[in-house]
């Protein structure tokens, strides 16, 4: 399997990366190589997190880190992560 990542992903994630690094750059870097360990580690065990919330679809789940939710689709030897979000609403 391959992950491959939506420009919507890297858009949120610098969004998300920016608050952070306010109170603490390094933080910041910290939490964006545990959200690309995360990430690339879905193709391991694709399935191993619930179904999604957000996207109606059977082959869509939601990886739970940190507070923070990063949807992504499953297609045969492909996995698609979608976005990431938090607090606020992540529309589809």
């Amino acid at each position: 399997m391959r992950v491959k990542f939506h420009s919507r992903f890297f858009d949120e994630l610098d969004a998300i990366k920016d608050f952070i690094a306010k109170d603490s750059p390094n933080r910041a870097d910290s939490f964006v190589d545990e959200v690309f360990r995360k990430c690339l580690d879905l193709k391991n065990m694709p399935l191993a997190h619930r179904l999604s919330q957000k996207v109606k679809k059977d082959n869509a789940r939601d990886l739970i880190l940190k507070g923070y939710v990063i949807p992504y689709l499953i297609e045969s030897e492909t996995i698609y992560v979608l976005g990431i979000y938090g607090a606020n609403e992540w529309q589809e």
